[in-house]
């Protein structure tokens, strides 16, 4: 068991990095409204959790326009979700 702790990584230990990775994992991209919507939080805190994980480099970003509005869109990285699978399965197996 302790083994299996040790997989975990502590970047998704709070809900809501974890449900930014979920979400960014499943799909090819999302963007900030999106993920706000989704997630249920404010801008402020949703942009303290993305900042987070972009530092451990598990996702990236792209700014554009969209009829003259800005509209960030993030993507998870190869290394974000190589460390999300592996998070994940070590839960899945702690759980058996």
């Amino acid at each position: 068991m302790k083994e299996l702790l040790g997989e975990l990584d502590k970047a998704f230990e709070n809900r809501i990095r974890l449900g930014i990775m979920s979400a960014l994992v499943v799909n090819e991209h999302q963007d900030f409204n999106a993920l706000k919507d989704l997630l249920g939080v404010t801008d402020g805190n949703l942009a303290s959790h993305l900042k987070s994980l972009e530092k451990s480099d598990y996702i990236n970003f792209k700014k554009e326009f969209l009829d003259r509005k800005p509209n960030t869109k993030y993507f998870a990285t190869e290394l974000g979700k190589a460390a999300f699978k592996k998070h994940i399965r070590a839960i899945e197996q702690l759980l058996k």
